[in-house]
């Protein structure tokens, strides 16, 4: 198989295509380095089987070519971060509802399978855990910018689902819930990289609001796997599958786990939600997902729990500091 990964020199795109390499697919990657970075994917440079095409996904001419050669893309170009959500929400809405248009059409127009990245935030601030897919989502008023990136993801879905529907494409949609590993950064918000970064500086864990909001984590070696037999699996096309860890914890307790997994001298403070990042900012307070879906059709499990999440991203942190 020749797969297509866009963003595929960010985090999870870099694993995904190390992943497909060791399967003897070939990989090709188009990637505008706005959140990836070239040394994500140095390593794969002298394997004759990959390529990358430093690009935005935007460009028509050079997706055309890209998707017409390719047999399988994994659409995971997208603007991530609550930063960059309530920094620059023009980029985010563009970036994720033009783009993924470019891809869809352009998989429908040369028939190729293609795997659409969506979000947890899909759920909004839904008080009904866990989510299932097929639950109703609850959002805050178009004033918050907030929400302006789960409706984006929102309108890909709904996109995706239309080209399924009424031209037949193979799509599959994944919702993500926290993917976290080695290659993440903390630049935009995501928050084991940003507090492992800060306690080994020993500078002040920054919590934001109560730190009493719950999440799960999911190591990015299980998510590509997800990927790739969901991919594999005739029956998922069409289909929306939360790809997730339902193993809980607060901010809060993650930040105190964290000073003491790396015996740090940092100080736990607390920041208001408007300070961290805008006024009258919403959150999600619980966000667990039901993997009961995806463990039914590819018998998904996730393998790697918390603490060792948080030791290999210590240990990667600790030899890439620059990250």
């Amino acid at each position: 198989m020749k797969a297509l990964i866009t963003g595929g020199s960010g985090f999870v795109g870099s694993h995904l295509a190390e992943e497909l390499l060791n399967r003897g697919h070939q990989v090709y990657v188009i990637d505008d380095l706005s959140t990836g970075r070239l040394e994500n994917v140095n390593h794969l440079l002298s394997n004759p089987n990959f390529g990358i095409a430093v690009e935005t996904i935007m460009n028509e001419t050079v997706m055309d070519r890209l998707v017409s050669e390719c047999d399988m893309i994994y659409h995971l170009a997208a603007a991530v971060g609550v930063e960059l959500i309530v920094s620059k929400p023009v980029s985010v809405i563009e970036t994720n509802i033009l783009g993924s248009e470019i891809v869809l059409k352009l998989a429908n127009r040369y028939l190729k399978k293609v795997l659409i990245t969506s979000t947890s935030e899909i759920y909004g601030k839904s008080d009904k855990v866990p989510f299932g897919e097929e639950d109703d989502r609850v959002l805050g008023p178009t004033t918050k910018n907030r929400w302006s990136y789960s409706s984006s993801k929102a309108i890909d879905e709904f996109l995706s689902l239309a080209y399924h529907k009424e031209k037949k494409l193979n799509v599959i949609i994944v919702r993500l819930f926290n993917t976290v590993g080695p290659r993440q950064t903390g630049r935009y918000g995501m928050v084991i990289p940003r507090m492992i970064g800060q306690a080994l500086k020993n500078k002040p864990l920054t919590v934001y609001g109560d730190g009493e909001q719950v999440r799960c984590f999911t190591y990015v070696t299980d998510v590509v796997k997800a990927f790739i037999g969901l991919t594999d699996h005739p029956g998922a096309i069409g289909e929306i599958f939360n790809v997730g860890n339902n193993q809980a914890i607060s901010i809060k307790d993650l930040a105190f786990k964290i000073k003491q997994m790396t015996n740090s001298k940092s100080e736990v403070i607390f920041i208001p939600y408007d300070k961290a990042y805008e006024e009258g900012f919403e959150d999600m307070r619980i966000r667990i997902p039901n993997i009961s879906k995806i463990q039914k059709f590819i018998g998904f499990q996730p393998k790697v729990g918390l603490d060792e999440i948080l030791t290999n991203v210590i240990e990667f942190l600790r030899n890439e500091p620059e990250q």
